[in-house]
């Protein structure tokens, strides 16, 4: 699946490239509200941050646009056990540093310096350190060795261009189980919302 991906990803950008009208370059960062989507515990937001670049290959109305990116995403977990007829509460947190990856496809309309943009495509983030405490009686009710290295996602949004400023909302739907769980599935989910410049 991720191979057939990648494949209609690269092919799209390079006939992006060979039909180029603009090639544009930049910097982003901005703040995203996080939490993992489990079936056994309910959820607390967590606020997270990015930071990174992006590219814009296109024409006057459709455009590619990869980008890179160094991110947070964490979240807390809260679930309700019995023990001897009582009912415990139980914790569990986890915060990750992920290199996200998204290829974005869109479609732009307006004038030169103010235009607004729709966007959507794939994204892969990659696990570069991870950061997790769980309660003894959480542990005993999960599974949970670790987390993969790397999880596969959607992101779907809009943005708006005011000269050489980008304003991006967009929210990422997790696709893969980023737990090595066999029991239990969490998958990433988050809103965010980035400042960019262009540069070139």
């Amino acid at each position: 699946m991720k191979k057939i991906i990648f494949s209609i990803v690269f092919l799209t950008i390079g006939w992006a490239t060979a039909k180029a009208q603009t090639f544009n370059l930049g910097v982003k960062a901005g703040v995203n509200l996080a939490k993992l989507n489990s079936d056994f515990a309910s959820e607390e937001n967590r606020l997270g941050y990015q930071i990174g670049a992006w590219a814009r290959i296109g024409g006057a109305s459709f455009y590619v646009q990869p980008e890179a990116y160094i991110g947070s995403k964490g979240n807390k977990f809260i679930s309700f056990q019995q023990d001897n007829g009582n009912e415990v509460s139980a914790e569990g947190k986890v915060k990750f540093t992920t290199l996200d990856v998204p290829v974005l496809l869109g479609t732009k309309f307006g004038a030169k310096n103010l235009n607004f943009r729709l966007m959507a495509g794939p994204v892969i983030s990659f696990v570069l350190d991870e950061n997790s405490t769980f309660s003894s009686a959480y542990q005993q009710a999960t599974d949970f060795s670790n987390y993969k290295n790397q999880a596969l996602g959607l992101q779907a949004g809009a943005g708006v261009d005011v000269g050489s400023i980008s304003v991006d909302l967009r929210y990422e739907a997790g696709l893969s189980n980023i737990s090595k769980s066999e029991k239990y599935t969490q998958k990433p989910n988050l809103f965010q919302l980035s400042l960019g410049f262009k540069i070139l």
